[in-house]
């Protein structure tokens, strides 16, 4: 199965602890955490983060992306990288539910961003939900923000730093807050 038939059968779905779907996300899982490991405590170089990130992803990953390291993600199968993209030190992938980051985008150091939520039941709480995130073309997130499951950030938008983005975010605005909240529109 691919990885794309495995996120099209998550969206939307309440997944159990003791679901089938709930043990074959974890052994992709288990597989990309010895990448991550070797990822982030070796020195590479640009071209070997990047082959890197291409086998954690499962895609082809752009020679003009650049990460800092290191780099977290809980899944990694989930992320799509555009081109021109620069991600800083410590930022989190919790990918599951899948995030793409178009072209132009900045993330800030320590951000992260969640697709993944627990289940509200106390009787199923080890169970998942996941929604994707959208981060649009030249959008900016600052330093320690935290983007929530399902939002997309608009082209051109920055979410400022250590803001927490629970709708989303048109294109051409700024956000800052607890919850973000618009504050300014970038002409």
């Amino acid at each position: 199965m691919s990885e794309l038939d495995l996120q099209s059968k998550l969206i939307g779905k309440d997944v159990l602890k003791d679901s089938a779907l709930y043990q074959e996300i974890h052994l992709v899982k288990q597989n990309n955490e010895q990448l991550i490991i070797e990822l982030n405590t070796q020195y590479h170089t640009k071209e070997k983060i990047l082959r890197y990130l291409e086998e954690i992803t499962g895609k082809a990953v752009d020679s003009s992306v650049d990460i800092s390291l290191p780099f977290y993600s809980d899944f990694g199968k989930h992320i799509t990288f555009g081109k021109n993209i620069f991600i800083n030190q410590n930022v989190t992938f919790v990918d599951l539910g899948g995030i793409v980051i178009e072209d132009e985008v900045l993330i800030g150091p320590g951000a992260t961003l969640i697709t993944v939520n627990h289940l509200l039941n106390p009787e199923n709480r080890r169970g998942l939900r996941v929604a994707p995130i959208c981060i649009k073309k030249n959008a900016w997130i600052g330093a320690n923000a935290t983007i929530l499951p399902g939002i997309t950030v608009g082209e051109n938008s920055v979410v400022a730093a250590s803001a927490t983005v629970t709708k989303d975010v048109p294109d051409n605005v700024i956000v800052a807050g607890v919850p973000a909240k618009q504050i300014s529109n970038i002409e």
